[in-house]
């Protein structure tokens, strides 16, 4: 059995789908949509989106996240702040030792409907029918559903690719580089500060040298 998250980022909704797959059978673990009022920063949007897929990582312990690639969108803007959610959602299972993988909209939308322009009714029509659910779930997360599908249909994005999953990192192995990675930063810190150190002293020194002595003080 094979656990998959599925995520549909967004700094206001993002949708999110859990789905255990067994053979080419398919079943609804998790489903959810994390609303965030859109009256409060977004850096605190986010927090809430990283901290929302952290508790539900942990709970569910999924072996992937599947995630939303990026897309061209005509408001810059809108398309910022989906990264954004990206982001957070990508932090939030890197810090677990979860893998990430991607796909495009037209991927997910090809996989799951076969068809790549697929309207949001279609997406939600077939997940309800994949998943053999009596009722739909909202759009955003079918989206999310439909994400994790299309990653488990398909001969994930690492399977195409390297033909091989992508090592789960742990999280041990992830502080240590993490250590290490704090390490450096102090050791060029560190190197810094005794250089400005020694330049002042240079300085302090050349000051001193160019001050008059005694005797050439007394001949004037």
């Amino acid at each position: 059995m094979r656990r998959i998250l599925g995520v549909d980022p967004g700094t206001w909704k993002t949708g999110v789908g859990l789905v255990d797959i067994t053979g080419s059978h398919y079943r609804l673990v998790h489903a959810e949509v994390v609303s965030v009022t859109q009256k409060i920063p977004l850096a605190q949007r986010l927090l809430i989106i990283f901290r929302s897929l952290n508790q539900i990582i942990r709970q569910y312990r999924p072996e992937v996240l599947a995630l939303e690639n990026i897309f061209y969108h005509k408001n810059l803007r809108a398309m910022i702040k989906i990264g954004e959610a990206r982001a957070a959602a990508m932090l939030s299972a890197s810090e677990q030792g979860i893998p990430v993988v991607e796909y495009l909209p037209t991927e997910i939308k090809q996989a799951v409907t076969g068809n790549g322009r697929a309207s949001k009714e279609q997406i939600q029509h077939m997940v309800k029918r994949l998943l053999r659910l009596k009722e739909g779930v909202a759009f955003d997360a079918s989206d999310a559903l439909a994400v994790a599908i299309c990653h488990a249909h398909g001969n994930g994005q690492w399977e195409k690719k390297a033909g091989a999953r992508p090592p789960r990192r742990s999280r041990q192995a992830t502080d240590k580089q993490w250590l290490a990675i704090k390490e450096r930063q102090l050791l060029s810190s560190l190197r810094d500060s005794v250089q400005i150190g020694s330049k002042q002293s240079q300085h302090g020194i050349a000051s001193v040298a160019s001050l008059p002595r005694n005797d050439e003080k007394k001949a004037h």
